[in-house]
């Protein structure tokens, strides 16, 4: 045997070691076209790209058209469509479709074949995969990381994985209704009466129910604000309050707080655990730093340290990280550990996936993947937003929903939007000179009035209504706590 022909062998041997079978793809597509109802009970499973002749995906896919458009798919019908095929041709033209009819399977059995079908279509997919994966490993190639290809192949993987799933399609109401009774029942007994995770902050929590799984909420403030501050609280409040018990079916679940994801694409992982423990130690973040501290100091921050060791909150610090590599560690940190709630600080900070024609589209993209990792997960999602500039050059810098930037896309997706307002970091920079005795002592009043408090303005709200939180905000520490109110008991304040 020449070289040639031994080259074509073994390219005929690599494509018959393919998965598919040919026989099930003929019989579903001759039951399809002798009873169209056949269609809408495989219509969820399978799809033209996953026969493996592609004859048959051209006739499947005018199937499908034709079917659609509540017309007629038979062999008479389909015949002025695909007369003209070179594929079809070669296996007898439009006679081949009569073939098809001829060795239709019954209706009952479509299912089956449709998921065999599908399940050949995956493994081809797997095999491609793994090829690729493999190419371009062997590539040496300075621009692309080992640690991207990985991220790449998982992405890879999970989409098979997601295209494979059916849709759950309608629901009866009986099934909606039940599930809500039962979110109901839970927050009925948990502590607080929350149906969601608790933030850690009463007056918050009452207003929004605590962070909601599915949820994606936006957390916008101007720099200097303090939404870091507030987002790394939050963080901490629901990583501190972990507990897990066994569950009726044997499996546990966490009873109160959870584990907690924080993207911090902005301040470095170091960072951002030197302001937990400032919080939690109860030492001015600065001498965090610094390392000014006395033995007391030091023995209490030790102290802290140890308490915080066992806290499940992880911490990426991966500068300009793509959605989609979010994505991907998002999921692998739940199979991993567990997670419960995701924060992203902040979100003009994420990449799109791919480079969009203006700035808006490319925002609209991170914060639509968002809220799909919010309910693929079913966490609460929490990403922080820079607030535009146009807030400083009105009288009351309250902000507003139009204050976002590419507000669009964040107002739309969010199903809560939250401000942070500092009044006092305004006021700060208003002070009068000393020589106005009588402005000073009216400024110096006004001061104390709102010294070490902060607004959190709910702009926009799925759930409830719309409102003011106030907290008590310490700069030393950057933290945020309850703010007691002589006038507020059970319910929520007047805000």
């Amino acid at each position: 045997m020449n070289e040639m022909a031994q080259i074509r062998q073994a390219g005929t041997e690599a494509q018959e070691s393919v998965p598919h079978n040919i026989e099930a793809e003929q019989q579903l597509l001759g039951a399809i076209l002798t009873n169209n109802d056949v269609f809408d009970r495989i219509a969820p499973l399978v799809s033209e790209t996953d026969f493996y002749d592609p004859v048959h995906a051209r006739i499947f896919e005018v199937a499908k058209s034709r079917i659609s458009k509540n017309t007629l798919a038979s062999p008479i019908t389909l015949k002025a469509f695909l007369e003209d095929d070179p594929g079809l041709k070669e296996l007898g033209g439009p006679t081949y479709l009569a073939k098809l009819a001829g060795s239709a399977i019954s209706p009952f059995a479509a299912r089956d074949y449709a998921q065999m079908i599908r399940d050949l279509s995956i493994r081809r997919e797997l095999m491609q995969i793994g090829k690729d994966i493999t190419e371009k490993a062997a590539s040496v190639d300075v621009s692309t990381e080992p640690a991207e290809q990985i991220s790449e192949a998982e992405q890879a993987l999970y989409e098979v994985a997601e295209s494979g799933r059916s849709s759950t399609g309608f629901q009866s109401f009986l099934a909606a209704l039940t599930t809500a009774v039962n979110v109901a029942g839970a927050a009925y007994k948990r502590d607080g009466g929350l149906a969601g995770l608790s933030t850690g902050f009463v007056d918050l929590d009452r207003r929004i129910g605590g962070l909601h799984k599915s949820d994606l909420l936006v957390i916008a403030g101007r720099p200097s604000m303090g939404k870091t501050s507030l987002a790394t609280n939050i963080a901490f409040n629901i990583a501190s309050t972990y507990r897990k018990e066994p569950s009726p079916d044997g499996h546990e679940e966490a009873v109160s707080g959870g584990v907690v994801g924080f993207f911090s694409l902005e301040m470095s992982a170091e960072q951002l655990a030197a302001r937990i423990l400032s919080e939690a130690s109860e030492i001015p973040s600065e001498r965090v730093r610094s390392g000014d501290m006395d033995e007391p100091e030091f023995r209490r921050f030790v102290e802290a340290a140890k308490r915080l060791e066992a806290c499940p909150l992880y911490i990426d610090d991966t500068p300009a990280l793509p959605i989609g590599q979010l994505a991907v560690r998002a999921r692998r940190l739940k199979r991993e550990h567990g997670l419960d709630a995701l924060i992203v600080d902040y979100l003009q900070l994420v990449r799109a996936s791919t480079t969009r024609d203006s700035r808006v589209n490319e925002v609209s993209e991170i914060t639509q993947s968002l809220k799909a990792i919010a309910k693929e997960l079913e966490i609460p999602v929490i990403a922080l937003s820079q607030l535009s500039r146009q807030v400083e050059s009105r009288e009351d810098k309250r902000p507003l929903l139009s204050d976002l930037r590419e507000s669009g896309s964040i107002e739309q997706d969010a199903d809560v939007v939250m401000f942070v307002f500092r009044e006092e970091y305004y006021k700060e920079r208003e002070k009068p000179g000393d020589h106005d005795g009588e402005a000073i002592a009216k400024w110096h009043e006004e001061m104390e009035k709102i010294h070490n408090r902060a607004e959190i303005i709910i702009g926009k709200q799925r759930h409830g209504p719309i409102g003011t939180v106030d907290l008590a905000f310490d700069g030393r520490f950057t933290r945020f706590s309850n703010l007691a109110k002589p006038w507020q008991h059970e319910g929520i304040g007047d805000t």
